[in-house]
């Protein structure tokens, strides 16, 4: 493949661009890191994406598993990327982005492609790995025979249990859970110790961010016709979520105590990491702290939630405090834990009916 690229500062600014156009998130905390974990994350970021796209795009289930093909054959064969993303530059993409589906093409796209080609064979090896267990996953969604399960109910597609959701959440976050613990623990040369809790943490710390993101965006999937909360847990709300119609405290409490759950074992995770892999200890906490601070904001606004005025996006000013708050915590395991203890406490004591047993 040749080289769209004539320098590092040319890989570095390209993958900085398209980061930024397709998660701000994401985009925020990477420049964090130290190179190449740097580069290599970002690369798999974007590949995960490109895996999201063909699950996004609103074509037919044979569409998108012929997609999935030819992403499969491109981890494989990357020299093959000037052909098949020609092709793909040819097909429609509704539903996605105009940024989200110029990756998808020659022009935008070759350049991820050839970065990933460029990777040793050890980091490009984790990256297939776990970037095609997510497309597998993907590819499965449609596949009535195959976990996680969606049903109907009221016009949507929902999650039909527990075991579906946590499933669904794997698949699209707990993967790059995965693999960002194998990238890490190669770019710090972690102890076998340690790399032996950060794989055994690794998968609830997808889970954990990928379950925020479901309780943040629940109506916004609603319009797009999809549940990701289980149909056995709607069931003891009566359905009324599904109808924007609120939802009982005790239940919200079930689903926020959940997401918990995964979040002290995300904690768990960052408390595993040494002191010197500063910098992704500094983009796991700028993950972990914005997103207890969502929860915790949704336990301030039950009144609102599953409801028209369903909204728990933090506000700039209180993101900027995460970021203040991450910094201080650096460097600091007891402090991270007073910090974690005290978010939990303030969630906690916003309902009125007790929570089920904490595990600190």
């Amino acid at each position: 493949m040749n080289s769209v690229f004539d320098s590092m500062s040319a890989r570095v600014a390209y993958l900085e661009q398209h980061l930024g156009s397709v998660s701000r998130s994401f985009a925020l905390v990477i420049p964090f890191l130290e190179m190449p974990l740097r580069q290599y994350l970002a690369t798999a970021y974007l590949l995960c994406r490109v895996v999201d796209n063909i699950e996004d795009c609103v074509q037919p289930s044979a569409w998108k598993q012929q997609r999935f093909v030819e992403f499969s054959q491109l981890l494989r064969s990357p020299d093959a990327a000037s052909a098949i993303l020609a092709h793909w530059q040819n097909e429609s993409w509704p539903a996605l982005s105009n940024e989200e589906a110029r990756l998808m093409g020659v022009t935008d796209g070759l350049g991820l492609w050839q970065i990933y080609a460029e990777m040793p064979q050890s980091t490009q090896a984790a990256v297939q790995r776990w970037t095609s267990a997510m497309a597998q996953g993907m590819s499965q969604l449609d596949d009535a025979e195959a976990r996680p399960f969606f049903i109907r109910r009221e016009g949507l597609s929902v999650l039909e249990a527990e075991a579906d959701y946590n499933e669904y959440c794997y698949i699209a976050a707990g993967t790059v859970g995965h693999l960002a613990t194998e990238l890490v623990i190669d770019q710090y040369q972690l102890t076998k110790d340690v790399a032996q809790t950060l794989h055994g943490l690794a998968e609830a710390c997808g889970r954990a961010m990928q379950k925020t993101n479901i309780v943040k965006d629940f109506v916004e999937d609603l319009t797009r016709g999809i549940c990701y909360l289980p149909d056995t847990w709607m069931r003891k709300a009566e359905y009324a979520p599904l109808a924007l119609r609120g939802a009982p405290p005790a239940w919200q409490a079930m689903v926020l105590e959940d997401v918990l759950n995964e979040f002290r074992a995300a904690t768990d995770y960052v408390l595993a990491l040494p002191y010197s892999a500063q910098g992704y200890r500094r983009a796991s906490l700028l993950c972990l702290v914005p997103a207890y601070q969502t929860i915790c904001l949704a336990a301030h606004r039950q009144e609102m939630l599953y409801t028209p005025e369903h909204n728990i996006k933090i506000s700039r000013s209180t993101m900027a405090q995460c970021i203040a708050d991450s910094e201080a915590l650096l460097f600091d395991n007891g402090a991270i834990r007073q910090y974690i203890q005290a978010v939990e406490n303030e969630i906690y004591e916003q309902f009125d009916l007790p929570l089920s047993e904490r595990t600190r």
